[in-house]
This record gives C-alpha cells, structure tokens and sequence, in this order.
C-alpha cells in the first residue's frame, strides 16, 4: 500500500477538461464524471450529487481512496453514496492518478505535499472549493475523509487547511508529519511512531484502525488523535456493542468544556481494511463496525468552527 518515490510531470499539453458525464449512481441520485485543473495539476473525480440538491444547501465529504483503488471501488467499498442518499449530502471522490504516483497513492509521505499552498493539498483544497461554488453546498458543513494513503492525505488537509474543513476522518492511516520521504514513511508505517509532535491542532477528526493492520501499524491512530487533541484531553473508554462480529472500543478524547474534540476507534482483529464496508470494493471488512456511519454521524453533528 505505500509506493516508490514518484514526481508528477507538468501537463504542459493536457488536453481541455472533458465536460462532465452523468451517470445513474443509486436510484433518486447522481454520479457525476468530471475533472479538475488548476497550477498544481489535473485531477479526474466522481461526485455524487443527491436528489435532495437544490432544495437547500447540503453538507458534502471529500473522500480520499487507498493506494491502488480508484473512485468507483472506494464508494462502492465504502457505501458512502448509499449514506449519501439516506441523509441528503454531496460526495466528492477525487482521483489520484499513475502519473504523479505509479500506485495511485496520494503522496501523503514527501515534504512537497504537507503544506499549506504547495502540492497535492493546495491542489485537492482548489478542487474543493470549485466543487463548493458550483453547487448548492452549505460552506460550513464540508468534511474530508480517507483510507491509508487517502486517510493520512485526509489528516494534512484537516491540518493546512483548517478554514475549509470542518472535520476529519481517518480510516488506517497516519497523522501530519509521520514522514517526509519513502523511508521515514515505511518506518512510521512499520513503527507507528510518527508525527511531528507539534501542539494540538483541535480538529475535530474521528478515527478508526483495526489492531490487526499489518501494513499501517495501530499506533498511528494514537498519534493522529495525539496531534489534533493533545495529551491533556480527559479520554473515556467504551466498548461498543452491536450486531457486528468484531470487538471495538471507543476512545471519546474530551476538551476541557466537555466537548468531544475526537474518536479513536480500535476495532479488534481488523486487518488493513475499512471497517464495515462490502465486498463489491476493495479494502474492506465486512465483520466490522460501521466507519461510514459513525464519521458521517461524527461530521454531521458539527459545523466549521468559524460557524454560529
């Protein structure tokens, strides 16, 4: 799931944006075709565009898919389109493609695509916002997502961009600064040891990792929730009981008012997979708690933090 060093090449002759293609999605909803180009590059991706549109401003989640997957398998796996449906929002999948990294894998690992205005950030936050200003998106309700590479690409963009995003889901993924090359990427990936330690970010961000990840360790999901909570957050610990087969437990990390400002779900015996989800995607655990419902759920019950 993590790839080789990879640079993008300049789309000094990329042909003009296709107009969109719209697709029936689910019954009552849209998926829509289109691509996106901005000074950092282009970008294809898929948008689910729910019947409810039009009759007032919805929220919508950006959502980052894994090394090797594609926007098609990643709302098929994930049954966000099917939530989507059910509560009224957009959905936005973003496409990252072989060119800027032969895996498909959002570059999440090299120092160029951490930062406010610079690489895949900038480039991801432009396609946001055009999104937003085409269609009829309630502005402070815009939450991004993702799985492993997509989940810690998911982590800098609540990290940079904090003015667009309201909060944050990471599904087996690592937090801001875990790495800044291939070989500190591995071995944060390996050690669970990442991230830059800086003071806490207070995004709200919801987690999940199964503890039985051999390809991303468990202990990344600590530092994700580390790096947005910091250690004085009162944590409460539950077990969660439901009709799945898997054990979870829930980390509730607290502000001093209260306030939850994370989650950290350990879902016990999960492999490297989206907890959950159907087998029509790839990447998925069907044994498990529902990801999809509970960060949709947690993104649901809060607004940007610039918001009355």
């Amino acid at each position: 799931m993590i790839d080789v060093e990879a640079r993008e090449r300049p789309d000094r002759e990329a042909p003009a944006a296709p107009a969109p293609v719209r697709t029936p999605a689910r019954p009552g909803g849209e998926f829509v075709a289109g691509s996106h180009t901005s000074a950092g590059g282009s970008r294809e991706y898929k948008l689910f565009i729910p019947p409810q549109a039009g009759a007032r401003p919805l929220p919508l989640v950006v959502m980052l898919h894994g090394c090797t997957q594609d926007p098609d398998d990643f709302a098929a796996g994930t049954g966000m389109n099917e939530a989507a449906l059910a509560e009224g929002f957009f959905v936005l999948y973003p496409a990252q493609c072989a060119r800027a990294n032969p895996q498909r894998c959002w570059n999440w690992f090299k120092h160029s695509h951490q930062q406010r205005h610079r690489g895949e950030p900038a480039l991801l936050a432009e396609l946001t916002r055009d999104i937003i200003a085409r269609h009829p998106i309630d502005a402070q309700r815009v939450y991004v997502a993702g799985l492993s590479a997509g989940g810690a690409m998911a982590a800098i963009l609540g990290n940079t961009y904090p003015d667009l995003y309201a909060a944050v889901g990471v599904h087996s993924g690592l937090a801001p600064g875990s790495a800044t090359d291939l070989p500190s990427a591995l071995a944060a990936m390996k050690s669970g040891r990442g991230g830059d330690g800086g003071a806490a970010t207070g995004m709200p961000t919801i987690v999940f990792h199964g503890d039985a990840d051999a390809t991303v360790h468990p202990g990344n999901a600590e530092q994700i929730v580390a790096a947005v909570a910091g250690p004085t957050a009162a944590v409460e610990c539950q077990q969660v009981q439901g009709h799945h087969a898997r054990r979870c437990t829930r980390h509730l990390h607290r502000a001093a008012d209260g306030s939850v400002i994370a989650e950290r779900w350990v879902v016990h015996g999960s492999p490297h997979a989206w907890s959950g989800g159907s087998a029509k995607g790839s990447y998925t655990d069907g044994r498990g708690p529902n990801a999809t419902a509970e960060m949709i759920r947690f993104f649901l019950e809060r607004k940007h933090r610039g918001a009355s």
